[in-house]
């Protein structure tokens, strides 16, 4: 049986005035969370050092006593009314300005990556802050599909070349790059100088942070900064990686600053990540245009804590971040997604096997991915690569413009390419994917017809792409640079499913008379649509890389539109995550929480082991136990005590020889509160007593007492020591424990501590559980 109320001192004479103190009568823990409530006007108290987990129960607690009474004082006067009348308002308006600075800051960072990625292919003379779209825009351009724009300026035409022939493509390619090393360099550079903290995705310390734990400047100004000035040059260096999962860093990033401008999240680790869990969804929402796929990926992917007050708030965020990003439109078109589909065709019920096969080919790419990139990423960690950093993004950078640049569909911007996959063929499209032996004769409908060469030869074109890119992403994720996946994957996925697409395809054309085809593609018209494999195949890798599911099909149908292809990509995303799950357990995020050691407990996972509490807990059963008396250590032995150990916090006993508990103190606190106490209280010494008690006779002749009772939690949780861990692992996760008391009979045994559950996790699975990183 699970003992988890509040542990009282056997014949301690104080419950009773305790419990008559408290005004409403309230159960005894009310008065333990109410102690730590006032404990407020010590500096310091209820916050957290770095690199420590934050107590979700006594961070709830504060805020609901802090509530109460606000709710009590409501009456007093119109000051206290329109106060409480603004705590009540406050979250709406965090997620507000939370929502409005991360659509903001979106634009910014979408028209600065377009830009700079069109300047290492040429500039604009007559207005160079203008991209290659924007310039090429004047009415009298007649020809702007097929590049041939008289504005825009290729870098041998500006040096007076012409912009055909080899010497121009010679400038044009040492200018490519060394345009992508300027960026990459620049990149790294300010990573490395100002802000280490904004390099990679930001989403696997995103996801632990959101679990509670602190990790001090990651969500700060300057990684703001450099995350949003990095992201632009690092995805203009042409490198494999892209902008959107590190836009979900930036909005969390956002959401921290904002959160101080309102005491009650700011000061309140547990509630700061409700706007948190809001400032994800923005963050997903302003990367894709894909508001509701972003609350989703919030709840799904990277929240802990998710109430349902946070999942309208996120509703709300997610909306305003995108309203913001569409209307300051910096895809210039009338589309606020990504990659707009414009399919007619209904697809066939014969296509789901090769849709699912694409989910299958998806899971396995996804794996091959995350078991080299994790094996490329321990290496770096542990050997003397780690140690030259700018270096590393320079030699990856030189390799990825020297490969690229020859290949059109690698030398393009990732997002092109993806779009260029996802399209339709028609009249207006000259691309080689789109040669084929054709007569347009009606614009409504396009028969179905036979690949022409540039079909073959964009299909080897595609495949090398497909290598290249699947390689370099390997390389690239995980550099000092800011560097998200999902555009790479999907690109990866995309490659795949267009090449899937335009077999199926020719096997259509082939074999029209077949009773397979003979339903929909007897008429004569193109029944097949490479576009839409190619979006399948994406959501596909995607899949597997992240183990999305839900969130992933919401997204991808809101990033093109294309709403009637929800089955085909649900088969796809299923088929994806089975395969990603067989051959290898963990997706990309959870990996690097792992590789980098971060105490996360994940919710999904479970627990399968017999063990006990008494096999867990700290210390074990022949070794001392390190706790602090209510009424009979000085000054010195508590200081003593805090000198010869570590540990986080220490359990309040009656006495060492009974052992009953009385309450539980931080060390942080303890700390905060014996300096408070001595710069407040005259004659303070070593031999002062330290009393945890309240009505305690102070002798006349001694030292002035230090009274610590207010920084005491009288509600610690407990266990017996025959607990099963499954169920200990269990607390700890949903009702995000820092700590657990073991007792035995009500007398005090041990402690067992997040830190002590993940390493028995970890030893469960013969895991290194030295691995966990905790301070």
């Amino acid at each position: 049986m699970i003992d988890i109320t509040t542990s009282t001192a056997a014949g301690d004479r104080n419950a009773a005035t305790r419990s008559q103190d408290d005004d409403d009568g309230n159960l005894q823990y009310s008065v333990g969370f109410s102690n730590m409530l006032e404990s407020g006007d010590i500096p310091g108290i209820g916050q957290y050092d770095d690199f420590h987990t934050i107590d979700w129960q006594r961070d709830i607690a504060r805020d609901r006593m802090r509530h109460r009474y606000i709710v009590k004082k409501k009456q007093d006067s119109i000051w206290t009314l329109l106060a409480g009348a603004h705590d009540a308002w406050s979250g709406w308006l965090c997620v507000l300005l939370v929502g409005l600075a991360t659509g903001a800051v979106a634009g910014v960072i979408d028209i600065g990556a377009t830009w700079m990625t069109d300047l290492k292919f040429g500039i604009c003379p007559q207005a160079f802050w203008l991209n290659q779209e924007h310039c090429c825009w004047s009415p009298s351009e007649a020809d702007l599909d097929s590049g041939n724009c008289s504005q825009w300026k290729t870098w041998a035409e500006i040096l007076g070349h012409s912009s055909k022939g080899a010497g121009a493509y010679i400038i044009s390619y040492l200018f490519y790059i060394v345009w992508a090393l300027l960026f990459a360099a620049l990149s790294a550079s300010l990573v490395r100088m100002f802000a280490p903290y904004a390099c990679g995705s930001g989403i696997p310390e995103i996801k632990t942070i959101l679990s509670g734990f602190i990790i001090r400047g990651y969500l700060g100004k300057w990684t703001l900064i450099i995350k949003c000035v990095g992201l632009i040059l690092s995805v203009s260096a042409g490198l494999s990686l892209g902008k959107e999962g590190p836009m979900v860093h930036i909005a969390c990033a956002i959401g921290n600053i904002l959160s101080y401008l309102f005491p009650k999240y700011g000061r309140n680790e547990a509630k700061k990540r409700e706007i948190l869990s809001a400032a994800a969804a923005a963050g997903v929402s302003v990367a894709f245009g894909a508001p509701i796929g972003g609350v989703l990926f919030s709840l799904e992917e990277v929240s802990y804590y998710f109430p349902l007050k946070t999942l309208w708030r996120s509703f709300f965020c997610a909306l305003i971040a995108a309203f913001i990003l569409r209307s300051i439109n910096p895809f210039g078109n009338e589309h606020s997604v990504l990659f707009f589909v414009e399919y007619n065709k209904p697809w066939i019920f014969f296509e789901l096997i090769p849709f699912i096969a694409l989910g299958i080919i998806g899971g396995v790419i996804a794996t091959i991915f995350i078991k080299a990139n994790l094996y490329w990423c321990r290496y770096r960690k542990y050997s003397k690569l780690g140690q030259y950093p700018v270096t590393e993004v320079l030699v990856v950078t030189v390799i990825t413009a020297v490969f690229a640049y020859p290949n059109p569909y690698t030398r393009m911007n990732t997002s092109q390419l993806i779009y260029l996959l996802f399209s339709q063929c028609g009249i207006s499209n000259s691309d080689d994917l789109c040669d084929y032996n054709r007569n347009f004769t009606d614009v409504n409908s396009i028969e179905i017809a036979a690949a022409g060469d540039g079909v073959y030869r964009a299909v080897w074109l595609l495949i090398l792409a497909l290598v290249f890119k699947l390689i370099m992403t390997i390389f690239t994720f995980g550099m000092k640079v800011p560097c998200g996946l999902f555009i790479p994957s999907l690109c990866l996925g995309a490659i795949v499913g267009r090449l899937v697409g335009i077999f199926v395809e020719q096997v259509a054309y082939t074999y029209q008379k077949n009773w397979i085809f003979s339903g929909e593609c007897s008429t004569g018209d193109d029944c097949i649509t490479p576009g839409l494999y190619a979006m399948v195949g994406a959501a596909a890798v995607l899949g597997g890389v992240t183990r999305m599911t839900v969130s992933l099909v919401v997204i991808m149908f809101e990033l093109t539109g294309g709403v009637r292809y929800i089955v085909p990509l649900m088969a796809a995303a299923m088929a994806s995550k089975w395969v990603g799950d067989a051959l290898g357990r963990q997706g990309i995020y959870d990996a690097h929480i792992a590789l980098n050691g971060y105490p996360f407990l994940d919710s999904k996972d479970e627990f399968a082991h017999t063990s006990l509490a008494a096999d867990v807990m700290q210390p074990k059963r022949n070794e001392t136990l390190s706790v602090i008396t209510q009424d009979s250590m000085t000054l010195d032995d508590i200081e003593q005590l805090l000198k010869e150990t570590e540990h986080n916090g220490y359990p309040i006993v009656v006495s060492r020889e009974s052992q009953y508990l009385v309450g539980f103190v931080l060390r942080r606190d303890l700390n905060l509160a014996i300096a408070n106490e001595k710069r407040m209280v005259d004659g303070i010494c070593g031999q002062s007593l330290v009393l945890f008690t309240s009505g305690h006779t102070i002798q006349a002749l001694g030292p002035p007492p230090l009274k610590l009772k207010r920084i005491l939690d009288m509600a610690p949780i407990t266990i017996t020591d025959q607990t099963p861990m499954e169920t200990i692992v269990d607390m700890f996760r949903k009702l995000g424990l820092r700590q657990t008391l073991v007792t035995h009979n009500g007398r005090l045994l041990g402690v067992i501590t997040k830190k002590d559950v993940l390493r028995h996790v970890k030893q469960m699975d013969n895991e290194d559980p030295s691995s966990v990183l905790f301070n």
